[in-house]
């Protein structure tokens, strides 16, 4: 598949993670942690760097962007400002979160370990942003596994977010392509009429097993997985008939 040559680093970074992710060891999950991280990073970068005629971002002058590429904090400002409506499917939070834990494994070394389930996680969301950011998806460009669960749940809830999205322009609901957190975008459309109690409901009991899945405090067994992705598709499906 043809692709854009900017693309090359962070794809590079990101096969690299991935590959030691397979491989099982404590030590590979560590490697897989930190190259996550680097990848999601260049990702970030790059994509603001990009010609304004690639990403149709106003407003990025040269200097500022120098600026908000001298800390991780200050890039994911950054990203949050100007291209918001890359951010479906992923939180900021998580994404500081697991550099912090990044930086404790690249500056402590070998005497910290990391849950392969938090690099999973980490993983998952890493493919997400580059698909919001370059319109391809990893599996497109890699030689992988059979798709996962935890990809399967992870891509499905980027969808219903994409979907939330898409009602709240449909009816106006706040102004259009300001970011607005998915627990806040549900209330809003709940207090607006567009969605049922029971729906938010369903919604934050899910967003909460994504929460702790995506931070690797749970381990759920498959048929759990099974289970909250067939309640994501449940709540697509309302949400793509409204």
């Amino acid at each position: 598949m043809p692709t854009k040559p900017w693309i090359e680093g962070p794809l590079e970074l990101l096969k690299h993670g991935i590959s030691h992710l397979q491989l099982g060891s404590d030590f590979d999950a560590r490697i897989a942690m930190i190259s996550i991280d680097n990848a999601v990073e260049l990702m970030i970068k790059t994509y603001l760097g990009l010609p304004s005629r690639v990403t149709d971002i106003t407003g990025l002058s040269r200097r500022k962007y120098e600026e908000i590429s001298q800390s991780f904090s200050y890039l994911l400002d950054g990203f949050e400002e100007f291209a918001p409506d890359k951010m479906v499917g992923i939180e900021l939070g998580d994404i500081e979160w697991f550099h912090r834990l990044r930086n404790q494994l690249y500056h402590e070394g070998n005497g910290i370990t990391v849950e392969r389930e938090k690099v999973e996680g980490y993983a998952e969301i890493a493919k997400i942003l580059f698909s919001n950011l370059f319109a391809v998806t990893v599996e497109d460009l890699i030689e992988e596994g059979a798709h996962s669960l935890v990809g399967e749940f992870f891509s499905d809830w980027a969808i219903l977010e994409q979907e939330l999205l898409r009602l709240k322009d449909k009816h106006a609901i706040a102004p259009s392509g300001r970011f607005e957190p998915p627990a806040i975008l549900v209330r809003q459309l709940e207090q607006a009429g567009l969605l049922p109690v029971l729906f938010v409901q369903q919604f934050n009991l899910v967003r909460q097993f994504r929460n702790e899945l995506a931070h690797g405090f749970a381990t759920p067994a498959a048929s759990d997985l099974k289970s909250h992705t067939a309640t994501v598709k449940k709540l697509l499906k309302t949400v793509s008939e409204l």
